[in-house]
C-alpha cells in the first residue's frame, strides 16, 4: 500500500503467513515538501475550486448517457453493470441539482431522469445502498411530496414502484429482527432509509421506525463504543464509524433523543481514534474494508459530520477543515479530467475482493456524490462559524495508545497506534483470514491476551488459539502453539520479538514474514558482521535487521508486477522483502525466539 508521494511519504506493511500474528503498517514519514510554513488557504478559493469541478465532470457524466431505455451499458467508458450503480448516480445527480439549484443539467431535467434510474434499481432489485441512495435523491428536491418534483414526476405506476424501492424489507427481516446475509453496520443504512420514508410520508408507521431504530442501537445501548459488524467474530474497521454516524443522523431525523444520548459516547471515542489515525494527506483507516479512494471520502463526510456536530470534534474546526482540504486534494489528484474517472483500476492499484470493474463507474459517481453532499455540510459549518481561512496542513498531536474494540472475556481485539515524529504507524488486532493487503477482510484474528505498556510505548500479544488462512473468520483452532509477540517502540526503531512456545512436538513447515513496499530499490549492508537490509524510495528509507533467530533465516527480494501483490489501495507495491524459515522444529519446554528491528534512516 502507498499514500500518494508528492508529500514524499513511504508506507511499508508486515504482513505474516500466521493469519493470527497480527499486521502492521509502518509510514516513514518526511518532510511535507511545499507545504511547510505555507500561508492559510482562504475557504471561498476552496468552495470554488470544488465547485468548478462539479460544474464541469457531472454534465459531462449525464451527457455519456444518451438513453435510459435501454441504460447504457458503459458511461464515460466505465461499465455501469455493477451493484448499486444507478443508484449511486442518481444520489450524485441529486446531489448536484441540489448544489447549483437547478433542475436542468445539461439541457435535461434531472427530476425526471432520476425518477427513471430508480425504476431500473427497482426493475434490477437493487437493494441497500441503492436504496438509500434513492431516498436520500428524492430527500433533496423536498420534506413535501405535494411539491417534490421527482416524486410529482411520477405516474402512479411509479410511485408505487419507488415505494417499493424505498422499503428496508428487501435487506431487513422484520419479524427475525435481523439483517438478511449483511454484515451489521448495513442497519445504518436500513435506519437511514427507514427514517427517511418516514419523513415523507411514504411509510406512516412510527412503530416500525422505531422497532428498527432500536435493534440498528442495540450494540451501543449494551455499552459497546465500536460495533462489531459480524458479532459474535469481532470485525472492526472503518464501517464501525460510518454505522454510528447513520444512526445518529437518522435518529435525528425522527427526533430520537434517546438514541443519540445513547450514540454520544461512541461518537465521540470514535472520532478521536479516527483523528489518531488520520495521515497528513487525509487518509484515516488503513485496514479493513474499503481501503483506497473510500479513505478520502470518508474524511471528508466525517469532517462535514463533525462541523455539524461539534460535540464530538475530536479538534478545533480550522484542523479539520485542512484534513478536509488534503483529503479533497489526493481525491482530486486521483481523479483523471481525460477519463472522468477515478484510477480505481490504474497500474498496481485495485487488488479489490468486492470492488469489480462493472463497479468502477459506481466507485467514481460515489465520490461526486458523496463530496457534493458533504462540502454543501461543510461550508455551511464554516460560513457559520465565520472561518475564511484555514491551515494548509493539520497540526497531528504525538500519539502512542492502545485502543481496545472490546472489553470483558474471551478474544481480545483493539490497535496500537502511533505517531511520533516520523513514525507513524497502525497495528490493528482485529479478525478475518485473509490477508491484512486485502480490502475487505483483515488478518489476525484478535489475540487471547493484549497487554500494552501504560506510556504506549509497546504492546505485547499472546496466541494459544490460530486461525486457518481461506477458512472461516472466527473459527479457531488450538494446534499446541503459543506465540507471544512484543512490539516495542524507541525513537525511529520499531522492534518486533516473538517467541514460540509449543506443548508438544511441532513441525512448522514455513515460517515467513513479508515486507510489502512502496520502495524501489533494496542494498545490503553488513556492519561489525551484522546484516542490514535497506529499502528506499525517493528519500524514504527503511532499514531491516534481523537481530536474532533460533533457526536459520532465509532473506530475499521479490520485484512485484500488476498482479495482486503488487496492487495496494493507494498505489503500487514494487517490492517484497521476505523474510522465510523452513522445517522449524519445536520442542516441549524449549521456547525459541527471533527478533526483528526495522528503523527509519535520514540522510
Amino acid at each position: 500500500m502507498r499514500v500518494h508521494t508528492k508529500f514524499a511519504w513511504n508506507i511499508l506493511a508486515l504482513r505474516f503467513v500466521f493469519a493470527g500474528l497480527g499486521w502492521l503498517m509502518v509510514v516513514a514519514t518526511l518532510s511535507a515538501q511545499g507545504t511547510v510554513g505555507a500561508p492559510p488557504l482562504a475557504t471561498d478559493d476552496l468552495d470554488r475550486e470544488i465547485r468548478q469541478f462539479f460544474i464541469r465532470e457531472i454534465p459531462a457524466h449525464l451527457s455519456d448517457i444518451k438513453s435510459l431505455d435501454p441504460p447504457p451499458v458503459r458511461v464515460v467508458g466505465a461499465l455501469t453493470t455493477g451493484e448499486f450503480s444507478w443508484g449511486t448516480f442518481m444520489r450524485a445527480l441529486a446531489a448536484y441539482s441540489n448544489f447549483t439549484d437547478t433542475r436542468m443539467v445539461a439541457g435535461r431535467d434531472a427530476p425526471s431522469l432520476i425518477g427513471k434510474m430508480g425504476l431500473i434499481e427497482e426493475r434490477n432489485g437493487g437493494k441497500t445502498w441503492a436504496q438509500l441512495y434513492a431516498a436520500l435523491a428524492l430527500w433533496s428536491f423536498g420534506r413535501d411530496l405535494k411539491t417534490n418534483a421527482l416524486w410529482q414526476g411520477l405516474s402512479p405506476q411509479e410511485k408505487a414502484a419507488w415505494h417499493s424501492l424505498l422499503d428496508p424489507g428487501r435487506f431487513y427481516d422484520l419479524k427475525t429482527r435481523k439483517l438478511i446475509h449483511l454484515p451489521e453496520n448495513y442497519f445504518g443504512v436500513a435506519a437511514r432509509i427507514a427514517a427517511i420514508s418516514y419523513r415523507l410520508g411514504l411509510n406512516t408507521d412510527r412503530g416500525y421506525v422505531d422497532d428498527l431504530l432500536g435493534r440498528a442501537t442495540e450494540q451501543f445501548r449494551n455499552g459497546a463504543l465500536f460495533a462489531d459488524d459480524a458479532l459474535p467474530t469481532g470485525r472492526y474497521d472503518r464501517y464501525s464509524n460510518e454505522y454510528a454516524r447513520a444512526v445518529y443522523e437518522a435518529a435525528a431525523l425522527v427526533g430520537r433523543q434517546d438514541i443519540l444520548d445513547i450514540l454520544a459516547p461512541s461518537l465521540k471515542q470514535q472520532m478521536r481514534l479516527w483523528w489518531s489515525l488520520l495521515a497528513p494527506d487525509g487518509y484515516g483507516y488503513p485496514w479493513g474494508r474499503s481501503l483506497g479512494a473510500i479513505g478520502y471520502m470518508d474524511t471528508m463526510e466525517i469532517a462535514a459530520f463533525l462541523g455539524e456536530n461539534p460535540q464530538f470534534r475530536p479538534a478545533p474546526l480550522e484542523q479539520l477543515a485542512a484534513a478536509y482540504y488534503n483529503a479533497w486534494k489526493w481525491l482530486r489528484n486521483d481523479y483523471k479530467d481525460d477519463t472522468h474517472l477515478l484510477s480505481v483500476f490504474a497500474f498496481g492499484r485495485g487488488d479489490y475482493s468486492y470492488i469489480s470493474k462493472e463497479r468502477e463507474w459506481q466507485q467514481t459517481t460515489a465520490f461526486l456524490g458523496k463530496v457534493m453532499n458533504a462540502h454543501q455540510i461543510f461550508m455551511r459549518a464554516l460560513a457559520r462559524e465565520k472561518m475564511t481561512s484555514f491551515p494548509a496542513q493539520m497540526n497531528l498531536a504525538r500519539v502512542a495508545q492502545f485502543v481496545r474494540f472490546r472489553e470483558g472475556p474471551g478474544r481480545q481485539f483493539g490497535v496500537w497506534v502511533v505517531r511520533q515524529g516520523s513514525m507513524q504507524f497502525a497495528l490493528p488486532f482485529v479478525s478475518g483470514p485473509r490477508s491484512g493487503t486485502s480490502d475487505y477482510e483483515p488478518a489476525a484474528d484478535g489475540a487471547d491476551e493484549i497487554s500494552p505498556s501504560a506510556d504506549g510505548q509497546s504492546v505485547t500479544a499472546v496466541w494459544r488459539k490460530w486461525v486457518v488462512v481461506g477458512g472461516t473468520a472466527g473459527a479457531n483452532a488450538d494446534l499446541g502453539l503459543t506465540s507471544e509477540v512484543t512490539w516495542s517502540l524507541a525513537g525511529s526503531k520499531l522492534r518486533r520479538t516473538e517467541t514460540l512456545t509449543a506443548r508438544k512436538p511441532i513441525k512448522v513447515r514455513r515460517l515467513w514474514m513479508s515486507v510489502p513496499s512502496s520502495a524501489d530499490h533494496v542494498q545490503t549492508i553488513f556492519t561489525n558482521g551484522m546484516r542490514t537490509d535497506r529499502l528506499s524510495s525517493q528519500g524514504a528509507i527503511l532499514d531491516i535487521a534481523v537481530l536474532h533467530s533460533d533457526w536459520p533465516l532465509q532473506l530475499s527480494a521479490t520485484a512485484t508486477g500488476n498482479d495482486g501483490a503488487g496492487r495496494g489501495a493507494q498505489g503500487p507495491i514494487p517490492l517484497h522483502f521476505i523474510l522465510e524459515g523452513k522445517d522449524v522444529n519445536l520442542s516441549p519446554q524449549a521456547p525459541q525466539k527471533w527478533e526483528i528491528e526495522l528503523s527509519l534512516v535520514f540522510e
